[in-house]
């Protein structure tokens, strides 16, 4: 007789607090003559705010270069004060924000040049991985058009979904997790 399968484990409603105990949603101070504002919802699959998630974004500098070993690009400056990482928990309406800069194009494995983007993790109760995306820029249209990875996305309302909204100075990109309007997420 084979062993039965058991359950997979999920996230419990435990790791919103216990990662949450510092606010890293300001990556710059909100008046750094280039902060930019960023502003969502996280949605489940019913279209009910997930209050308790979390959400990450990892980003190169305005330059284009990421405060990483990896990126040795020395003919791009590295600042010292941008760790190009932010994390953002949900309130009780499902928002969630963070101050940033816009980052510079950067390369992709196979050297082409990406738009300027902000890599997403969204973790929340039920899922057993991080969902992983990325938020690209409403004024990069003819970078955004080139992108390898967004063009990849070869239906236009869901590679619509990694773009955000301007709206009057704040970026909006709220995220769908399941259903209809279902953000865009990528196997890693």
């Amino acid at each position: 007789m084979s062993p039965e399968p058991t359950p997979s484990q999920t996230v419990g409603p435990f790791f919103h607090n216990a990662l949450l105990d510092e606010d890293r949603s300001e990556l710059v101070s909100p008046d750094h003559p280039e902060a930019i504002r960023i502003e969502g919802t996280v949605y489940d699959g019913a279209g009910e705010v997930v209050p308790d998630a979390m959400v990450e974004i990892w980003q190169a500098n305005s330059s284009g270069r990421y405060d990483h070993p990896a990126d040795d690009r020395e003919d791009l400056p590295l600042d010292e004060d941008f760790s190009g990482f932010g994390r953002s928990g949900t309130d009780v309406d499902g928002k969630f924000s963070f101050v940033t800069l816009k980052p510079g194009p950067v390369p992709g494995p196979d050297g082409r040049m990406q738009a300027p983007h902000l890599m997403v993790s969204v973790f929340a109760r039920g899922l057993l991985k991080r969902l992983v995306t990325r938020i690209y820029f409403p004024d990069e249209e003819e970078a955004n058009a080139s992108d390898p990875v967004l063009s990849s996305i070869e239906d236009r309302e869901l590679r619509r979904t990694l773009v955000a909204g301007d709206e009057g100075g704040v970026l909006r990109f709220d995220i769908r997790l399941q259903g209809e309007g279902q953000t865009a997420f990528f196997a890693l």
